[in-house]
């Protein structure tokens, strides 16, 4: 047995599906598997029912959080074709903005370049009030963080460079957007970006194999496309989850009758950290990789408190098979399962107070603090 420290990770991008998909997940279980991952703090998105897309929904869903989280929580919100920026009163108290300009559902989905600009040019108007939020900073808003694929994505970047709004681009999956990134920074465009561990470890090649379980959004993509993000992985600023959880049920596996349209997601928050150290152990990655994208580059982009006293326990030389039966997360499943990996979550430290070992959650509901709304 060999353990390392590390810092307690942030996933930046997590749906825990509290309020209105409590059967999916919900803060408390949400959490849980966040530390069972090695995960301290988890960024929530908007897209729950109804949206977080006001100061009310914000403000309920903070209770909500407050309530029952184990892990620190940031909340999100979200943009929407019929609020607008109903939000700004509040943009202080979210992580950050989160628009979705490709696939998704109900009124989140922004479709007009007209509504794109007023969303842009109003979270500029209010920086420029407060500033952007940096290094945990009391006051500022986050990033605008866009879900852009393919021709969406130059336009996100234009209207980035217009207003002089940071950027950040959601689970980028394709060598045409990655190599369109990389381009842009070398310009000098204030964008980030993260890539999921489902679109650098799996690909159309597994489809057949996955079925519904590899339906997400976006796609899983060829393995050329895999190959660019390892070929540009300096452009690539975070590792993020996109924890999507639905029951296989919904999937449609084990039932008798397909759902008409099995909802696209995977969860993640507990297979990430042993398939980055897994990507250690084969020579692709180094672990000031797994602290640089997982730690310190979700703190800056989003401008994150510390937590002092907070520390995984990571046994590097654990060698075991990822099931189905060990996930804290409701989904209850993986499309990782039966993948061999190095390395075990063994202990979490949050501010001093062991909340996870052996596999065994410690901390009471309540226990996590919900982000920023103190201010």
């Amino acid at each position: 047995m060999s353990i390392i420290r590390l810092p307690g990770l942030v996933d930046a991008h997590v749906h825990l599906r509290e309020p209105g998909y409590e059967y999916k997940e919900d803060f408390a279980s949400g959490t849980m598997a966040a530390l069972a991952g090695g995960v301290t703090m988890v960024l929530d998105m908007p897209n729950t029912n109804p949206p977080t897309s006001t100061p009310e929904r914000l403000a309920d869903k903070a209770r909500r959080a407050a309530a029952k989280a184990v892990c620190d929580v940031g909340l999100f919100v979200g943009a929407t074709n019929t609020e607008g920026d109903a939000y700004l009163p509040v943009a202080e108290r979210a992580c950050g903005l989160k628009i979705y300009v490709s696939d998704t559902f109900g009124s989140l989905r922004i479709d007009t370049l007209e509504l794109m600009h007023r969303l842009f040019r109003s979270w500029a108007e209010k920086a420029a009030q407060v500033g952007y939020r940096m290094d945990g900073a009391a006051r500022g808003v986050g990033p605008i963080t866009v879900h852009a694929e393919e021709l969406m994505l130059p336009v996100c970047l234009a209207l980035s460079h217009l207003y002089r709004v940071p950027l950040h681009i959601a689970h980028v999956s394709r060598r045409s957007e990655i190599e369109l990134i990389r381009a842009a920074k070398e310009r000098g465009v204030f964008v980030t970006c993260e890539a999921t561990p489902h679109h650098l470890f799996l690909s159309t090649d597994d489809l057949p194999r996955l079925g519904a379980r590899g339906d997400m959004r976006p796609r899983l993509a060829t393995p050329d496309d895999v190959a660019a993000l390892w070929e540009h992985l300096e452009a690539i600023d975070i590792f993020a989850t996109d924890h999507a959880p639905h029951t296989l049920a919904e999937k449609g596996v084990g039932v008798n009758e397909l759902p008409a349209a099995p909802p696209p997601g995977v969860p993640g928050l507990e297979t990430m950290l042993p398939l980055l150290l897994t990507a250690v152990h084969d020579g692709l990655l180094d672990l000031d990789d797994i602290v640089t994208r997982c730690v310190d580059n979700p703190r800056r982009v989003y401008g994150l408190p510390a937590q002092p006293d907070t520390w995984i326990e990571v046994d590097v030389d654990s060698v075991y098979e990822l099931t189905n039966a060990d996930l804290k997360t409701k989904a209850g499943w993986t499309p990782f399962a039966g993948q061999r990996v190095h390395g075990r979550v063994e202990r979490v430290v949050l501010r001093g107070e062991t909340v996870y070992a052996q596999g065994e959650v410690l901390a009471m509901q309540g226990r996590g603090r919900v982000l920023f709304q103190g201010e």
